[in-house]
């Protein structure tokens, strides 16, 4: 079951440092009206991840073409951390936490970029997990394992939850990556109080419900909104600008269960082609906000402007 590990992820980020500065991503939030929702994307900063694990077991003069026409031709490369808050009614709504202070220093900045913009994290009223990576989690506590936001709702899909808490998170994992359970248990531990298990077209509120898209995790949710031609809070199903859209076959290292990664891609491209619907993607260039169209056998993703 491959995954990505705290080790491997900090020697990654300490090797791009070593060759150059990497200033932390401080990106104006970016803001728009959907329907009955306001919507606000926010930076938590960016990863730096070996570029290797883009689609390890592809054709390589393929693989090379398209890192080329990326830009990401050098050992590292940079992946935006784009986290979406969403107004309705009296309630804020946070879809995952980010990374917090304890994965890399060019992440976590979340809270940093919300302050700045004016936006009160004690007014977060719901928490809405796509999944227990790091980048995604982490940031839900302190330094200390308190809560950051100590009076909102917590929403795990109810898979994504027992997969990190049962023996089969750890059954056959490597040293290196025990860190990435032991870290999900801490944060999904803090709010063992205050989480209400979630599934497929469960509402957290009207007009925003629960879609399943397993195989990055064994319970990867991701969020759809009501109004226009639909939008989709995508988490890691699309997590590369050209290689998710022109090889959703590709499977990226990250993927615990790549066979049906690779199928739930498909079947979501399949979608936001066909109803023009909005994408938001945790990791497509900030701010992540796009529709997909079909081009040729495959899609490609096409930012809003």
């Amino acid at each position: 079951m491959p995954t990505l590990d705290r080790r491997t992820f900090l020697a990654a980020s300490a090797a791009g440092f070593a060759a150059r500065a990497l200033p932390a991503l401080a990106a104006t939030p970016y803001a728009f009206k959907h329907g009955a929702f306001d919507v606000t994307v926010v930076s938590d900063g960016h990863l730096v991840l070996p570029t290797n694990f883009l689609a390890p077991g592809a054709p390589p003069p393929e693989r090379e073409a398209i890192l080329k026409a990326a830009g990401q031709t050098g050992e590292q490369y940079n992946s935006p951390t784009n986290i979406t808050l969403i107004r309705t009614g009296s309630d804020l709504i946070l879809i995952d936490m980010g990374s917090g202070d304890r994965f890399m220093p060019t992440a976590g900045k979340l809270w940093d970029n919300l302050k700045a913009a004016g936006i009160d994290k004690a007014k977060i009223t719901k928490v809405v997990f796509t999944h227990g990576h790091p980048d995604h989690l982490w940031g839900t506590v302190d330094e200390l394992d308190d809560l950051v936001i100590q009076d909102a709702a917590f929403y795990v899909g109810a898979v994504e939850w027992d997969f990190w808490s049962g023996e089969n998170a750890t059954r056959g994992l490597p040293a290196e990556r025990a860190g990435l359970v032991t870290g999900a248990r801490r944060n999904y531990t803090a709010i063992k109080g205050k989480v209400k298990m979630i599934k497929a077209a469960d509402e957290i509120v009207s007009g925003l419900r629960i879609i399943d898209t397993p195989g990055h995790t064994q319970g990867h949710v991701s969020i759809e909104l009501a109004g226009g031609d639909g939008l989709i809070v995508g988490g890691d199903v699309l997590t590369h600008p050209l290689i998710s859209f022109q090889h959703p076959e590709w499977k990226p290292t990250a993927d615990h269960v790549p066979d049906q990664a690779t199928a739930t891609r498909r079947k979501l491209l399949d979608r936001l082609a066909a109803d023009r619907s909005k994408l938001i993607g945790f990791h497509l260039p900030y701010p992540g906000v796009g529709t997909v169209e079909r081009k040729n056998s495959a899609y490609r993703f096409v930012a809003s402007a």
